[in-house]
């Protein structure tokens, strides 16, 4: 079956950036009023480019549910089932998808006969009665692929573990009296988590708690530890982190005001730290070879946001979108760009909301190469 790029997809419409001239391509077939991508760290779509699944909501209704576009058959379609806390894992060889809602993790196909399917479930004496925030804040799949990091956020508890996908037992990795969110297994090492200090707000008294240090390890077994314990930068000077594909070093970025902010990444074996893109954005992420990224940028408080590519290689920048406008919508369903590398590295996918609706679009990396080179 012959499977269709987006540009040759009739479920996309063109759309050029009137400053740098770049293409994208928005999904412009609906399924639901608001339509956006997964956050960067989890691809939406199948290795062979046939299905797309797309984050989807109604307003004013806040729980976010999923539909999935098929290019081979041109065709979107809402699965109302998949409402969802966190962002979901799709399955790279079929096109599965999984999600997480109240202490459950389900799984379903992607043809419209396909129906849900109860993969596991966090253990009732461990919730205690309470309804957690979310099982994970975005589902990353162990490298063996056998479990789900998992950070299970009860009101003033926070438990580390994994989820095994046959069904078995939760496995407790550690429990916090602070936040620690955002976990993502290892690329390459099954016993190791990446996971984030947080900041919180205690949903009793409304008092915000800061993090100390953002960054940390845990290892099946052992306890959490910091990534940089003797580097003095502020932990709120540090965020949205990443596994390189090596799975030897960790990709962040440096909010610090001047020449030193930008998207960095450390090497854990030794802690040295390398700039890499010296441009201060929000979100950033990289290719699997980590000489490409995208990101985007946002100036406060107009929230007027960019969605840029760099090329390590040559240095060079352009702007994918030069301005993405202020949207009323973006707070409350957390409409940030989120732009990720997908499709083996040769498409840009982020969130835009240039036609006055919140989309979901793709950029060719072959397009954003030759106006680097």
């Amino acid at each position: 079956m012959y499977i269709p790029t987006p540009e040759e997809s009739a479920l996309f419409t063109k759309w050029t950036d009137p400053t740098s001239g770049i293409e994208s391509y928005i999904l412009t077939e609906r399924a639901a009023p608001l339509q956006k991508a997964f956050y960067y760290t989890n691809t939406s779509f199948s290795a062979d480019g046939r299905y797309m699944w797309v984050d989807c909501a109604f307003p004013p209704g806040t729980m976010c549910q999923l539909a999935v576009a098929d290019l081979a058959e041109g065709t979107i379609r809402l699965c109302p089932e998949t409402q969802h806390e966190g962002y979901p894992h799709v399955e790279q060889e079929s096109g599965h998808v999984y999600w997480g809602i109240g202490l459950d993790i389900w799984k379903r196909g992607p043809k419209e006969g396909d129906k849900p399917e109860l993969i596991n479930s966090f253990p009732k004496n461990l919730a205690a009665k309470r309804k957690p925030k979310h099982l994970s804040s975005h589902y990353t799949l162990s490298a063996d692929g056998k479990s789900f990091a998992m950070d299970i956020a009860f009101n003033n508890e926070w438990i580390v573990g994994d989820m095994p996908l046959d069904g078995s037992d939760f496995n407790l990795w550690q429990s916090f009296d602070r936040c620690y969110d955002h976990v993502q297994f290892s690329p390459t090492d099954p016993d190791m988590i990446l996971l984030m200090q947080d900041s919180w707000v205690d949903t009793a008294t409304g008092k915000t708690h800061d993090s100390v240090d953002r960054l940390w390890l845990i290892r099946r077994g052992g306890k959490a530890y910091q990534i940089l314990p003797d580097n003095p930068l502020p932990s709120g000077n540090r965020g949205h982190e990443w596994w390189d594909a090596d799975g030897k070093h960790v990709w962040f970025l440096d909010y610090t005001e001047g020449p030193g902010q930008g998207t960095k990444k450390v090497c854990l074996e030794t802690g040295e730290v390398t700039s890499v893109w010296p441009h201060g954005h929000s979100h950033s992420h990289c290719d699997r070879s980590g000489r490409y990224f995208a990101g985007d940028i946002v100036s406060w408080p107009k929230d007027e946001w960019e969605v840029a590519f760099f090329n390590s290689e040559t240095g060079r920048e352009v702007s994918i979108v030069k301005l993405l406008p202020p949207c009323p919508l973006r707070g409350v369903y957390h409409i940030h760009p989120h732009p990720q590398f997908c499709l083996q590295d040769r498409y840009v996918c982020y969130t835009t909301n240039v036609r006055g609706t919140v989309d979901l679009a793709l950029t060719s990396v072959e397009h954003l190469l030759e106006k680097t080179s």
